[in-house]
């Protein structure tokens, strides 16, 4: 685990090594890559030993990068309006020539910016990483450094920090003119119901 003023430069550079890093987020702790360096998200899915078929979505440092990455129409800018920075991930259309290794569907992406000062200072340095909940696929996510540790132990460098409410962020699908809910984490879906006015 690292420690004091280093820290955002040792995971940094962990990142742009192509390795996998845990990281503690408004949520729960996930593990991250920078889905740009080739065989990074292979060694993500390895590690956790999730699927490939199913798609990690991407951690933003500003509610500003979205656009750059996918489509954002008015139901989007509508839930981004009201949940970002927060547990809110929305799976899109992703913009043409956005070449990130993500597995699942090449042509939409998941996008959330977290609230959580220290992740998204890293986002900022090091730009949109590739993150899922840190644990084995199909377990109870991690919610604290120790707990990652304990499952992962020296496989990845922890950035530490305290987490969120201990829930994972809800998942909703705004690809075409679907709205589906694909995982209800901290925002009730009856809210974005309500919000959307479904």
């Amino acid at each position: 685990m690292t420690d004091g003023g280093d820290q955002l430069e040792i995971v940094l550079s962990e990142l742009q090594a192509g390795r996998v890093v845990a990281i503690p987020t408004d949520t729960v702790y996930g593990l991250a890559v920078d889905p740009h360096r080739e065989g990074a998200t292979d060694e993500l899915f390895r590690l956790k030993g999730r699927p490939d078929s199913l798609a990690v979505p991407v951690l933003l440092g500003a509610v500003a990068d979205a656009p750059a990455l996918g489509r954002l129409d008015e139901r989007a800018a509508i839930l981004v309006g009201q949940y970002w920075p927060g547990p809110l991930t929305i799976v899109v259309n992703r913009r043409p020539g956005v070449e990130l290794d993500l597995g699942g569907d090449p042509s939409t992406i998941g996008l959330r910016c977290p609230a959580h000062a220290a992740v998204r200072a890293l986002l900022t340095a090091g730009g949109p990483l590739a993150v899922t909940s840190a644990n084995r696929h199909a377990d109870s996510p991690c919610l604290r450094a120790a707990d990652v540790r304990r499952v992962f132990g020296e496989a990845v460098v922890i950035f530490a920090g305290d987490t969120g409410q201990g829930r994972p962020s809800t998942v909703v699908s705004l690809v075409g003119s679907e709205f589906r809910l694909l995982r209800e984490g901290a925002i009730p879906m009856s809210e974005i119901e309500t919000l959307l006015g479904l």
